[in-house]
């Protein structure tokens, strides 16, 4: 019992936790939304078995109960409905009137608005035109200064104002079209600026190409101007020297009239074309490089136009800097070589100035020192090409005003004027080409005679060119002979004139008195030294200069030594440089003409000797004659008379040179006879051809005791024959005992005579003797005679051996 008591009290404990989980299950779904009961009706189903019957009869109750709480509101609020439907129907009829009056109203008000609403739409439509109107004239008004500035552009792009065109770009970029960039035809126009720059870029560039072009034509042009100026500005600054020169060397009285600021009437006229002369701006427009700059500069591009002209520039001057081949043929050659340089440089002087940048003054002596190189280079080589002196002369003048023209531009020309040393070693070596033909014809022309004077007038005007003085020829009567040659004050008269123009090279040089003094003078020796002396050993050499015009040669040379002192007078009074001066160099001419007068005496000495050899061949002796003719050869008279008159023509030459020529002749024929006795193509000598050749050489000997040279002390001339004479008397008086036992004595009477020599001579008449045998033997006096030569000629074989072995 207890235990079903426990059941039943756990029963009803279970029961009413169930009733309580339902009471709040009905409680949740009432209050929930309808939309999350899925859950809570869920846990209806998870509890106890059966569970859901019971909450199903618990919502069963609770329906139950909320349809008996319906149902008691209704009826208590049931007659209020009913009086409210009474009431409703009683307004039904007044609703039905009041919607017909309505309608009626309504139906009435559309037909009177029906005319408003048309006006009231035109009103509407007519407010949207004026507003678009007002729109579209706002933008308009923003677009026409778009449309004028493009229409500007335009314009200036037609009349080629490309700067003011890149600016209208700028601004139509910046300022117009962003304030109207919606539109299409801006973005066309956006889209045209670009290309319209490259075109402007394009145009101008084409335009610097032209203008290069340009001034590569005219270059030679502006050079020529340029230097042209320079020339009228140098010559009138030496205009000016000189007036002042004279205003403080004349009195006032004997001043040259003056124009305004006290300068000539020439100078003035200078003056007047120099301010005449065009510059490179009047000849060449420049416009297409500055406009051309600042496009580029504006596009942000400037470095690019820089460099391109930079190296267009370079081109162009190496191409000026090129020579033509035949450029040293003509002056104008060079002229045109450079007027174009200076026409360069020119040009890029007035581009350094005139812009700020495009070219700097490094860009300019880079090229101006590569440019002076390239000039040193072409004027070195073709100079050298150059054989007129009037061309090297004009030459050297170009280089001046070339280097003065480029001077007053600022550039530096030292090395020019350095190389002007350089061509002025070439003048002179032209020169000195030229005044050798001179010379040349001189001598040529000279009759090497004795100047005739037959009056005072013809006199002075020999004087005139040469400074001849001499008392006792002063003093003679007219007609009379001066003693030189007419090629004397002809040569005199032209080394003046090389002087003078070997100085005009030195004009302009910007050098110094010394300097020039120097120079001078050192040109001068080489005309003496080299030039001169060439032509008189030329002449002494030529083979028809004879006996005669040698020694008129020797007397020339001597009267041109004693004029080389007023040469160096003639120097100084041009330069104003005293000789007394440390530095001053000399003249050279008196070592010039003693070299000649040397080489002309040797000359005569070897022409006489050879004119003393062709006497000598023509000699014909019979050397096997039994006896001799009683006379001198007539070849030996003939040459002893012509000795005779060749040596009074000394009479005008020197004494030394006059003894030295005669002692050099007597002994040359000595020696001449002496070969003729001792060659051994002579094989057999009689003893009258010994004799006849005795009465030769006694002539010979009778000649140089006439003294047919004065000034020979004595015996002197005749010693040249004595070998021959002691030789000859030994064989003529067949003294050879006493030769045998004097020999080698100082005091011997043939001391002369060598044993080789007499052997060979005897060896000839040993060798006659032989041939005449077979009548000799019969004689007893010729077989002791020969056994005589025999026993000699052993003798003097054993002397000759002794002496070489002493040797």
């Amino acid at each position: 019992m207890n235990t079903v008591t426990v059941r039943a009290n756990m029963a009803e404990s279970e029961s009413l936790e169930t009733i309580t989980e339902h009471e709040r299950i009905l409680q949740e779904i009432e209050s929930t939304d309808t939309a999350c009961v899925g859950p809570t009706l869920r846990s209806v189903y998870d509890d106890q078995p059966n569970a859901h019957k019971k909450f199903m009869e618990k919502l069963d109750a609770r329906i139950r109960n909320h349809d008996r709480e319906i149902e008691k509101m209704c009826n208590f609020h049931h007659q209020g409905f009913v009086d409210a439907i009474t009431e409703l129907l009683k307004v039904r009829a007044d609703a039905e009137k009041l919607m017909g009056q309505v309608s009626d109203t309504n139906r009435r008000l559309q037909d009177a608005g029906r005319e408003v609403t048309a006006q009231t739409e035109e009103v509407i439509r007519c407010r949207i035109q004026q507003r678009n109107m007002a729109t579209t004239v706002e933008r308009l008004q923003l677009c026409i200064p778009v449309l004028e500035m493009y229409s500007k552009l335009k314009e200036q792009l037609e009349l080629k104002r490309y700067y003011s065109a890149l600016k209208t770009m700028e601004q139509l970029e910046n300022t117009y079209i962003p304030r109207v960039s919606q539109y299409r035809f801006c973005q066309i126009m956006a889209e045209m600026l670009p290309k319209l720059r490259e075109e402007i870029k394009e145009i101008s560039m084409s335009d610097l190409k032209d203008f290069l072009e340009s001034i590569r034509k005219h270059s030679d042009k502006i050079g020529e101007t340029a230097m042209r100026q320079a020339q009228q500005h140098r010559t009138f600054n030496s205009e000016v020297q000189k007036q002042v020169t004279l205003s403080c060397a004349k009195p006032m009285y004997g001043r040259t009239p003056l124009h305004h600021n006290g300068l000539s009437a020439e100078a003035a006229d200078e003056e007047e074309m120099d301010e005449e002369v065009l510059t490179a701006q009047d000849l060449v427009d420049f416009s297409p490089v500055y406009r051309c700059l600042h496009i580029y500069t504006v596009l942000g591009d400037r470095e690019t136009f820089e460099n391109y002209y930079r190296k267009q520039r370079k081109k162009q001057a190496r191409l000026v800097l090129q020579p033509q081949s035949n450029m040293h043929e003509t002056v104008e050659g060079y002229r045109k070589y450079f007027n174009q340089i200076v026409g360069f440089f020119v040009v890029e002087d007035h581009i350094l100035h005139a812009t700020q940048g495009l070219v700097t003054r490094a860009f300019t002596d880079e090229l101006w020192n590569m440019a002076l190189s390239k000039i040193i280079a072409v004027l070195r080589t073709h100079s050298s090409y150059c054989e007129d002196p009037d061309l090297v002369l004009e030459l050297k003048n170009l280089i001046v005003i070339f280097a003065d023209t480029l001077q007053g531009y600022g550039f530096p020309v030292n090395r020019l004027f350095d190389l002007l040393f350089e061509v002025r070693d070439q003048y002179n070596e032209t020169l000195l080409k030229k005044w050798a033909l001179v010379f040349r014809d001189i001598f040529e022309q000279d009759n090497y005679s004795p100047i005739p004077v037959e009056n005072e007038e013809e006199y002075k005007a020999v004087v005139s060119r040469f400074p001849f003085h001499d008392a006792e020829i002063e003093k003679q009567q007219f007609p009379k002979k001066l003693p030189m040659s007419q090629s004397v004050p002809q040569i005199y008269s032209q080394v003046k004139e090389f002087i003078y123009a070997s100085l005009k090279f030195s004009e302009s040089l910007h050098r110094s008195s010394t300097e020039i003094d120097d120079m001078l003078r050192k040109s001068t020796n080489l005309l003496l030294t080299r030039t001169l002396s060439s032509c008189l050993q030329n002449l002494i050499k030529k083979p028809h200069i004879g006996l005669t015009e040698l020694v008129q040669i020797i007397i020339n040379t001597t009267h041109l030594e004693y004029a080389c002192k007023y040469l160096e007078d003639f120097i100084t009074n041009i330069t104003n440089v005293s000789p007394e001066t440390v530095h001053t160099t000399r003249l050279y001419g008196l070592s010039t003409f003693k070299d000649a007068r040397h080489a002309a005496e040797g000359e005569i000495y070897t022409k006489l000797n050879q004119k003393i050899d062709e006497f000598i061949q023509l000699a014909d002796y019979e050397w096997g004659m039994a006896e001799s003719d009683g006379r001198a050869s007539g070849y030996l008279m003939d040459l002893i008379n012509f000795l005779r008159s060749t040596f009074q023509v000394f009479t005008h030459l020197p004494g030394k040179v006059a003894q030295t020529a005669c002692m050099s002749a007597c002994k040359h024929l000595s020696t001449s006879l002496m070969q003729m006795l001792l060659d051994t193509e002579l094989k057999q000598i009689s003893m009258g051809a010994i004799e006849q050749f005795n009465l030769d050489v006694i002539q010979c000997e009778l000649f140089a005791s006439s003294e047919p040279v004065p000034g020979f002390q004595g015996d002197t001339l005749q010693l040249a024959f004595i070998d021959l004479r002691q030789l000859l008397d030994l064989f003529m008086v067949w003294d050879w005992s006493t030769y045998l036992a004097d020999y080698g004595q100082p005091t011997s009477k043939y001391l002369r005579v060598n044993p080789s020599t007499a052997l060979a001579l005897l060896e000839k008449m040993k060798d006659t003797s032989k041939k005449n045998n077979i009548f000799t033997q019969f004689r007893k006096n010729d077989r002791d005679k020969q056994k005589l030569i025999e026993t000699v000629v052993k003798q003097l074989r054993s002397l000759v051996n002794g002496m070489s072995q002493h040797s």
